[in-house]
């Protein structure tokens, strides 16, 4: 039980040491802490899925893996939106960039403004 544990956990550090920010900004919290949660959620859910029930550890990794995941999307969405600075340009159209840099700046629909 213990090789499967170690295993399961193993394979959640890895799952969330492969994700990455799709813009290619460094910037996104919402990738990197959704791939932070899901490894620590694995790891967690591996553990108690072994302890607790019927024993599995594998699915309790598995819904420790979509908690820790949610719950760390969740909170580097919060940390982007107060990283961001709201802009309007001479038409009236509003724009954001990130950490005030007028190099990555998107329109509200999520389009990057060149």
């Amino acid at each position: 039980m213990k090789k499967a544990i170690i295993a399961i956990a193993g394979a959640g550090l890895l799952a969330s040491a492969c994700a990455s920010d799709p813009y290619g900004s460094g910037s996104n919290e919402t990738v990197r802490q959704g791939a932070i949660g899901a490894g620590i959620g694995a790891v967690a859910g591996a553990i108690i899925g072994n302890n607790v029930g019927d024993g599995s550890a594998g699915t309790g990794a598995a819904i420790g893996a979509v908690v820790g995941g949610a719950a760390g999307a969740i909170r580097g969405s919060q940390q982007d939106r107060s990283n961001q600075q709201r802009y309007r340009d001479s038409q009236g159209r509003y724009y954001y960039c990130y950490d005030g840099r007028q190099t990555e700046c998107y329109w509200e629909n999520g389009q990057r403004r060149y």
